[in-house]
């Protein structure tokens, strides 16, 4: 009786064909488990998943087509890889940017997450436990039926998301945060030692991030300075009014808002006004109203800032009038906004 002997590299060889049924190597031609790409961003951080969907049709999933205690490629095909365009942190713990590897090891209770840094492999078969980068546990939860494997982010903030796998009935969820402010910061610096750099838009762009987020304000009033340096305007001299008054540094910032309002054109004044009104700062946002009226009476906008005053005080009679000024050279982009206000007002309804 003659014994044929199979070397392991040729059993690999004959599993690896058997996965690869209605496939090709060198066609494209479709697949059973589809390709998909998603892709989410966190302030300006890309966090992109890049897997193949197979589906349940009809089969026991966990603990049988996947086993338990056994690494999986958590999707299909090639490595399953996610991919973080600046360093985050997973589940509390700092993982570095770059292109990893997805595998997991399912449980019934609970569930490992890897984070490899071979990227470039054929599912988990040839998957090294020196080549983690992270590994983090997490558990399992139940979730609505899904016939196609699914990656999601859910759970959304300004600064992290939930990551989640989806595929029959469970739900793998882990967490990624990231410290956006530092990074914006990191890159604000990188981006003015280019083109942006001649431009006061990309300074003032930069001191009005820092001032939003109410972080580092020096170095905000350092780009400011650095904005008015390139060309002074309405725009940036009013932003570093902003950011001194945060400061505590009021007459200062006084001193700018003045040179800022001589500065500014009629249609600026009048959106510095609605800014004020916003703001609830509705007798300064009437001053200026009033000051553009008696400088500049033939812009259209000029009239629905009066027609504003005029409301304020209940006499809708004249504010209705301006408005309807206002109505007849706004442009018509703005007409049908215009005439709202109009209607309003001529039903006696206070339009600030």
């Amino acid at each position: 009786m003659k014994i044929v002997r199979v070397s392991t590299t040729s059993l690999a060889l004959l599993f690896l064909a058997s996965l690869c049924q209605a496939q090709s190597a060198v066609l494209n031609i479709p697949r059973p488990s589809q390709h998909a790409v998603l892709t989410q961003r966190i302030g300006i951080t890309d966090i992109t998943i890049n897997y193949h969907r197979p589906l349940v049709n009809g089969r026991k999933i966990w603990g049988d087509l996947v086993p338990y205690g056994q690494v999986w490629r958590a999707g299909a095909n090639e490595n399953t890889t996610i991919a973080f365009s600046d360093p985050v942190t997973i589940e509390g713990q700092p993982l570095d940017k770059g292109v990893y590897g997805l595998h997991m090891i399912p449980g019934e209770n609970e569930w490992t997450v890897i984070f490899s840094r071979n990227a470039t492999s054929w599912g988990s078969f040839t998957y090294k436990q020196a080549e983690d980068a992270l590994r983090i546990t997490v558990k399992p939860q139940p979730a609505d039926m899904h016939n196609a494997l699914t990656y999601d982010f859910d759970q959304l903030t300004p600064t992290s998301a939930v990551v989640e796998l989806q595929w029959e009935k469970v739900a793998v969820p882990f967490k990624v945060d990231v410290n956006v402010n530092k990074i914006v910061e990191d890159s604000l610096h990188q981006q003015l030692r280019g083109l942006a750099q001649y431009t006061w838009e990309g300074w003032d762009d930069a001191a009005n991030y820092l001032l939003a987020q109410k972080t580092d304000l020096d170095e905000a009033l350092k780009y400011e300075d650095q904005s008015i340096e390139v060309e002074k305007r309405f725009d940036n001299l009013l932003t570093k009014a902003s950011i001194l008054e945060a400061l505590g540094r009021k007459d200062d910032a006084e001193a700018n808002r003045k040179q800022a309002l001589a500065m500014a054109n009629p249609l600026q004044l009048h959106l510095y006004a609605r800014h004020l009104q916003a703001e609830k700062h509705q007798d300064e946002a009437f001053a200026i109203f009033r000051e553009n009226a008696r400088k500049h009476h033939d812009e259209w906008f000029v009239h629905s800032g009066m027609a504003r005053i005029y409301s304020s005080q209940g006499k809708f009679d004249d504010a209705a009038k301006e408005m309807n000024l206002a109505l007849a050279s706004a442009p018509d982009g703005q007409k049908s906004y215009v005439e709202s206000l109009v209607k309003r007002l001529q039903s006696k309804q206070d339009i600030n």
